[in-house]
């Protein structure tokens, strides 16, 4: 029997590995599996050999503040994976965590066939990194057409997929009825699926949301979250007393939500291009410590955060960061969305030209796990 090991770091890699890995099991099913996983691995009965929380870090600064631990993790991973001596590992997103692991294995047993997905982005900092992937990669997954000439340069297979999250997925139609008022319109917020993101963007959202209540009484506010956050969102939005929030986590009922929504506000990050693909008018906003914004700002490359407004050089998309991420400023840019349509429009139709220049030509996912097999058999 063929094996995989799938590498994640954070809930966002396991959404990612979870749409390739569907694909396979479809028309495989004599692969066995084990991960470094999430909820959506483990709804396809993949076992994860610890709780991803255990290494989803964020910033400069938590990282170095956890380097024994981490280093730790990184050896047990790569330990385990020697063990289960997969045909293929397949490394999803959060390099520093997945590449450091990598590139142990290949050192330890070159005859795993190590396939990442979610090229790290070089186009934002650190492009020199390229030149030491050659030594342990076998193949690259692009989200990106535009990443291939920085691959192609050191001569590393690479193929361009597209982005899973822009593919159109038939949901399982639930009633939310007893969910969402029918005379209210919604509008979908996203504080992050880690822990230290939600530490510091629900404060400010939740005053936001305040804010919008003192001035209207005509929306809804749902935030969408992960298994792992949902119950510490909740616990934030008792203390408030709203009457008009909810927490979703299920996959399904998300989607719909959002499908069903007036205006997103969203943590930048991937979450993004899902808002885009379902045609929702959104603003990005992010935050964190100072000496981690420092730090990106001394290293990053890119004017901006949001891969939309990246591609078109100029934002597209509000972008609200660090000083400018607060309940005010977020209060004021929606209702000046919200007070013009055309506004919206605009920005819908500048997105849909963008997406369709980074849309797979059949199905991202598909493409993806036609890559893994080639490896296998």
């Amino acid at each position: 029997m063929k094996k995989i090991f799938i590498l994640t770091g954070e809930p966002s890699g396991d959404k990612l590995a979870s749409t390739v890995i569907t694909k396979l099991q479809q028309s495989h099913s004599n692969i066995e599996y084990l991960s470094v996983g999430g909820s959506h691995l483990n709804k396809l009965g993949i076992k994860s050999i610890y709780d991803l929380k255990e290494i989803t870090y964020i910033g400069f600064t938590s990282v170095i503040l956890n380097l024994f631990k981490i280093r730790n993790k990184i050896n047990k991973t790569v330990n385990k994976i020697i063990e289960f001596n997969p045909d293929i590992l397949f490394s999803v997103d959060s390099p520093d965590f997945t590449l450091r692991v990598a590139e142990k294995v290949k050192s330890i047993n070159p005859n795993i066939k190590t396939i990442h997905y979610v090229a790290p982005q070089v186009w934002v900092w650190r492009e020199s990194r390229v030149k030491n992937f050659k030594k342990f990669l076998d193949h690259v997954l692009l989200l990106f057409n535009f990443e291939k000439k920085y691959f192609d340069k050191e001569n590393i297979k690479n193929t361009f997929v597209g982005h899973p999250l822009l593919e159109n997925k038939e949901n399982v139609k639930t009633d939310l009825s007893n969910m969402i008022d029918d005379n209210k319109k919604i509008i979908s917020l996203f504080a992050g699926s880690r822990t230290s993101e939600i530490n510091i963007l629900l404060p400010i959202l939740l005053d936001f949301i305040k804010l919008m209540n003192e001035k209207f009484n005509k929306y809804n506010y749902v935030f969408h979250a992960t298994d792992q956050n949902k119950n510490l969102i909740k616990n934030e939005i008792k203390k408030k007393n709203f009457s008009n929030v909810e927490v979703i986590s299920d996959e399904n009922i998300k989607s719909q939500i959002l499908s069903n929504s007036i205006f997103a506000v969203a943590k930048s990050g991937t979450v993004s291009l899902e808002i885009c693909n379902l045609k929702i008018p959104s603003i990005i906003i992010y935050k964190m410590n100072f000496i981690n914004f420092l730090v990106v700002k001394f290293l990053v490359k890119t004017k901006f955060a949001n891969i939309i407004n990246i591609i078109n050089q100029k934002e597209v998309i509000p972008e609200l960061i660090q000083k400018e991420c607060n309940a005010k400023e977020i209060f004021r840019s929606v209702v000046y969305f919200l007070k013009n349509p055309d506004l919206m429009k605009k920005q819908i139709n500048e997105v849909n030209n963008t997406l369709d220049e980074i849309k797979s030509k059949t199905s991202s996912s598909l493409e993806a796990s036609v890559i893994l097999q080639k490896y296998l058999y």
